[in-house]
């Protein structure tokens, strides 16, 4: 019974729906990898260097702006914001001042004004401890 699992396991590791799943959640193939020497065993030792998000990728304001959101797509994945704030996906804090609850969300670029209204992802809502059926005033901060 133990080798059926471990050959089911090895055989799975290689199936591409498993590789393309693992490669974004732990992020293979997006930054390249670095060549260090191991000071232990003095052999070359393989390290992912984290670019760092281009200059012209960041929103152009500095403190906070304020949006009212809602609930977005219940069934899209992920902690994300989709809002007309940024022109191109960023990270940001966002803080409801009401309660003083704050995450870190993914910024979705989406068509409209800027005075236009967001949407959250369900887990954004479950992180910033607010309720689904409401719109709830945000402050967001990219810098």
């Amino acid at each position: 019974m133990k080798k059926i699992l471990v050959l089911t396991c090895v055989m799975t590791a290689g199936c591409d729906a498993v590789q393309s799943t693992t490669d974004r959640v732990f992020g293979g193939g997006d930054a390249p990898a670095q060549t260090v020497p191991d000071t232990e065993t003095g052999t070359a030792v393989a390290e992912e260097v984290l670019q760092p998000e281009p200059v012209s990728a960041r929103p152009n304001w500095v403190g906070a702006k304020t949006t009212i959101a809602g609930l977005g797509d219940p069934t899209t994945p992920g902690r994300w914001m989709q809002t007309p704030l940024v022109g191109s996906e960023v990270t940001a804090r966002v803080v409801v001042p009401r309660t003083g609850a704050q995450a870190y969300i993914t910024l979705v670029p989406v068509s409209g004004p800027d005075s236009g209204g967001s949407r959250l992802s369900l887990d954004a809502m479950r992180a910033l401890l607010v309720p689904f059926d409401e719109l709830v005033e945000l402050e967001v901060y990219v810098n």
